[in-house]
């Protein structure tokens, strides 16, 4: 707030940052948000001026931060500056971890008691080790949304937060550019007293199809039981469908779509 009125203050935090640490660190280094986008090339321009070393560990290539996001070519620059000044190095042993998790755990969690939810806990540890943040709310086309941990790449809501409310084919497909992984829990039995929220279940399941978000939920029942109504029957197949090939080894292993 100290610097709301002041020209340049990314200068002036570069400046206070060089003077208290030489080498800055970011553990799985990303950027989804177009305000976030616009104050790193400033602030990378700020740091590598001032010989700061930068330390970063990434699941992209820096030629693919923020791929196809808002206004990317005013992030282009950061692009420049960062390998321009920084050594890129693939580490990689050949094994992709996270398929070989999906290949031993349980995608679809049903009922959704005390216990499946605790094995949702632990499919969230499993794919973001230093276990996320809990109960941050994203921000996704102007609106809030409460999560029940956020990490890298891996978010999990709850299924009335996600499907009620002002949700719409926009937030999913936003969702589903920034997160590979997502986990639901509580999907309930729907009827047609329910087909608002199953209507934005099944847009949210054919956007991340589309984009081969991997999806984990705990749920009342098995997909072909979810729907009891009729109105929405010859919609609700497809999602079936969609819910049993998201299980399967050749959907698990396609690369995420952001």
């Amino acid at each position: 707030k100290e610097l709301v009125d002041i020209e340049n203050p990314l200068q002036i935090i570069a400046d206070r940052l060089a003077q208290k640490t030489q080498v800055i660190c970011f553990d799985e280094f990303h950027v989804s948000d177009i305000t976030d986008a616009m104050l790193l090339t400033g602030l990378l321009e700020t740091l590598f001026e001032r010989n700061v070393v930068l330390v970063a560990t990434s699941n992209q290539h820096p030629d693919q931060l923020y791929h196809d996001g808002l206004q990317r070519e005013r992030f282009l620059p950061a692009i420049s500056y960062i390998k321009e000044n920084t050594k890129v190095i693939k580490i990689d042993s050949g094994i992709d971890y996270r398929l070989e998790f999906f290949d031993h755990a349980e995608i679809y969690h049903t009922p959704h008691d005390e216990n499946a939810n605790a094995m949702l806990e632990n499919d969230f540890i499993h794919l973001c080790p230093d276990k996320g943040t809990i109960g941050v709310a994203l921000e996704i086309e102007g609106r809030e949304i409460e999560t029940i941990r956020c990490g890298d790449g891996v978010v999990w809501f709850n299924f009335e937060t996600i499907c009620s409310g002002p949700r719409g084919v926009a937030d999913y497909i936003e969702l589903a550019r920034q997160f590979q992984t997502v986990l639901i829990s509580n999907i309930p039995v729907m009827n047609d007293n329910d087909n608002d929220m199953l209507k934005r279940f099944i847009t949210l399941v054919d956007e991340f199809y589309d984009r081969n978000v991997k999806l984990i939920i705990t749920a009342e029942n098995i997909p072909k039981k979810l729907y009891r109504g009729k109105l929405l029957v010859e919609p609700f197949k497809r999602t079936k469908s969609r819910l049993e090939e998201m299980r399967t080894h050749d959907y698990l292993a396609r690369e995420h779509l952001p």
